[in-house]
């Protein structure tokens, strides 16, 4: 059964991740990641592989959307709808 993550305990774990890109510059939680200039191409692979890995979960084809990954909210949000969507058996 997953536990269920909730936005303010993902969001810190999101942010963490995003500083290793972001450098100096603080992204605010609903700021657009990809309009920022600071990531690149490989960037949203890493994103939906740390996404995948530090929550446990798998993101879907269907959730390869650009606005599950475009700010700090969305993500997790994202987070937050697969850690408490029913396990299928």
């Amino acid at each position: 059964m997953p536990h269920d993550t909730t936005i303010e305990e993902a969001k810190p774990k999101i942010r963490e991740f995003l500083a290793r890109f972001f450098g100096d510059h603080r992204i605010a939680d609903d700021e657009d990641i990809f309009a920022t200039g600071f990531v690149n191409s490989l960037f949203i692979m890493q994103l939906v592989l740390f996404v995948e890995s530090e929550f446990a979960l798998t993101v879907e084809d269907e959730d390869l959307e650009i606005e599950n990954f475009s700010t700090v909210d969305a993500v997790a949000a994202l987070v937050t709808r697969k850690r408490s969507a029913p396990v299928s058996s």
